[in-house]
């Protein structure tokens, strides 16, 4: 944190990124320069059972006294830049392992740039797979690995697997049926479920910026291979608030920009439910019989992948007893623990950084370890950040064995408490919700999804009408949350359906010093630490939505995310609540109907409340830990 005035503070913000991105560049450069003196580059086309052939860059190092260990990386983003002569400025995942010395392997996954095939999106798992055209990524993985210890001279016939978001799906999908010469991988915010909170959905509700932007690139078809990036017109204004809210219903956005010419969101958009289509993505149900070391890692505010990388780990551990498997969880957004020091996220400094930090101590040996048998296993089963803290911690498991379950009662005048509700003749909390004043999901005005959304601070938000807000006193001691927080709601609305959207927030004191990386005053700060949407027709069943009985008490109980974040000294514990997130969450009607093709006189304004009498107790569950 800085203390400096406002316009100072700005001022050095604003030098300070062209300083980094100086640095960055040079840093680039020397990279680039060091890969280029270092390492060979071939290219090959890799058949697989059914025929397909796929695209792959293979850099090798030049010093060839010795056998070396590969790492696999398979993406639908490009292995560019294509040709012998044309080489990446940094590898993946670090450019220790570069210095270390492996055989760097990127493929283009079928259908995408230089590949042949068709591509499917989240290619769905084969469970019975009866001849040669049964392919999905498991069998294009094994294939492609069979062929590299095969093919590739100087290999020591170990293969580790890793990527971030979509190749961490890759990775995931690799390391089940994994071929026998992978004997690590590494999952970096994969995707898990795309209906209940990665990517596409959280809990139902439909993440409207961040999949319009990615599909409006990513979804075009690619009818034949190529090494150009598909382009295609993106109709952004520098306000994505007002632009969605003039696109009107979630049935415009392919009326008036698709226009039919992306397959996958034309599929997203007829499957409102936990249908068959989505089931069949699901990753975790397939997390058995799991051979190879696993560390799986993910960021405490990854606006894309949260919910990923915690169920891929809990579910290996679950169904693989006795294998590594080991977390890391560090203060970080979508990747970026491969793509700055992570020190600081918006206007959070962590005091270290921490991607360096990761990166050199429990990443390279990683690898090192299972791929050259050099140095120590991770004796650690979970490698975790503590926020708030600002420390890392090494435990025997997560959530750490040490916690135990408190509920955060909801209580009448906006107060927050670990204690049972008293009897109270003001039974409720109201609020109005309107879908054409959606409460903003950010306090700025911009064209997309800020990648420091989830440690925002959310005053702008405690001051409106339709959010309500419960909060502690301040605190005697320091308190650690660690693990999974349940969001357990008494509701009533005056509609048949609404959003629900928790917010738990670390509120600074009043009178907190100095001014953060934005310039906005540290006193007070309501830094967002945690908050998850429910859509709430699937309350009882994401597969069987029910509509609201108006002004009927209904329970709506639904997990957010683990946390790990001391609530220190002095600060205050807040709750807001809200039911419109946008354009982060796409608007409910707040009318029983299918939102995908509602129309615009389907959406009404409602009244909703938050019960907190002691019949109707709602709270929010938490596990402290006590270290």
């Amino acid at each position: 944190m800085t203390t400096c005035s406002h316009s100072l503070a700005l001022r050095n913000f604003l030098c300070g990124l062209a300083v980094l991105g100086i640095l960055s560049l040079s840093a680039h450069a020397q990279d680039s320069l060091y890969i280029k003196e270092h390492y060979s580059k071939t290219e090959y086309y890799i058949t697989m059972r059914d025929g397909v052939r796929l695209f792959t860059s293979v850099y090798a190092p030049e010093d060839t006294s010795q056998d070396y260990p590969i790492i696999l990386n398979r993406t639908p983003y490009s292995v560019g830049p294509y040709g012998p002569g044309a080489y990446r400025n940094r590898m993946v995942p670090s450019m220790n392992e570069v210095r270390e010395r492996y055989i760097f392997t990127y493929q283009d996954v079928r259908g995408r740039y230089m590949s042949e095939g068709t591509f499917v999106d989240l290619r769905p798992y084969e469970t019975v797979k009866k001849d040669k055209s049964d392919i999905d990524e498991t069998t294009d993985t094994y294939d492609t690995v069979d062929w590299l210890v095969k093919n590739i001279r100087h290999n020591n016939g170990r293969v580790g697997i890793t990527g971030i978001s979509y190749p961490g799906f890759y990775t995931t999908m690799g390391t089940i049926d994994a071929h026998p010469a992978v004997v690590a991988t590494s999952p970096q915010a994969p995707i898990a479920d795309p209906f209940v909170g990665d990517d596409e959905h959280h809990n139902g509700a439909f993440f409207l910026a961040q999949n319009f932007r990615f599909y409006m690139f990513f979804g075009q078809p690619r009818p034949v291979p190529t090494t150009r990036t598909t382009f295609s017109f993106r109709p952004w204004t520098m306000d994505s608030y007002k632009f969605f809210l003039e696109m009107g219903p979630l049935s415009n956005a392919n009326t008036l920009y698709f226009k039919d010419s992306v397959a996958f969101w034309t599929k997203m958009m007829s499957h409102e439910t936990l249908d068959e289509f989505w089931q069949a993505m699901l990753v975790y149900p397939h997390l058995k019989n799991i051979r190879p070391a696993v560390m799986t890692v993910g960021g405490w505010f990854d606006q894309e992948d949260l919910l990923g990388p915690l169920k891929t780990y809990k579910e290996i551990e679950k169904n693989n007893p006795g294998i590594t498997n080991i977390l890391v969880m560090g203060p970080w957004n979508h990747g970026q623990w491969n793509r700055d020091p992570g020190e600081v996220l918006g206007d959070m400094n962590f005091g270290s950084e921490t991607s360096v930090w990761f990166q050199m101590n429990v990443q390279l040996p990683f690898f090192n370890y299972y791929l050259k048998g050099k140095g120590d296993p991770t004796k650690a089963e979970a490698i975790v950040f503590e926020t708030g803290a600002n420390q890392w911690h090494q435990l025997d498991s997560w959530p750490p064995k040490n916690v135990t379950q408190k509920n955060l009662y909801l209580l009448p005048q906006g107060k927050l408490d670990f204690m049972q509700p008293p009897p109270s003749v003001e039974q409720f909390s109201e609020y109005p919700s309107d879908p054409s004043k959606p409460v903003p999901h950010t306090r700025e005005i911009r064209s997309g999804v800020s990648g420091a959304v989830l440690v925002e601070d959310q005053r702008f938000a405690a001051t409106r009408p339709d959010v309500l807000v419960f909060q502690s006193r301040k605190l005697d001691e320091d308190i650690t949350i660690a693990g999974p927080i349940i969001a357990s709601l008494r509701v009533s609305t005056t509609g048949t359906d609404a959003d629900w959207v928790v917010k738990l927030i670390d509120v600074f004191p009043d009178d907190s010093l100095g001014v953060a990386r934005s310039g906005v005053p540290l006193g007070g700060y309501q830094m967002l630490v945690r908050g998850d949407v429910f859509r709430g027709k699937f309350r009882n069943s994401f597969s069987k939505p029910e509509p609201f009985v108006p002004n009927e008490v209904t329970k709506v109980e639904f997990e957010l995310c683990d946390l790990f974040h001391r609530f220190k000294k002095g600060h205050r514990i807040m709750v807001q609540i809200q039911s419109t997130w946008f354009p982060l969450v796409d608007r409910n009607p707040q009318k029983f109907v299918n939102i995908r093709t509602a129309k615009e006189s389907d959406f009404q304004k409602a009244t909703h409340r938050v019960y907190h009498s002691p019949q109707h107790a709602s709270h929010v569950k938490v596990l402290l830990w006590g270290n």
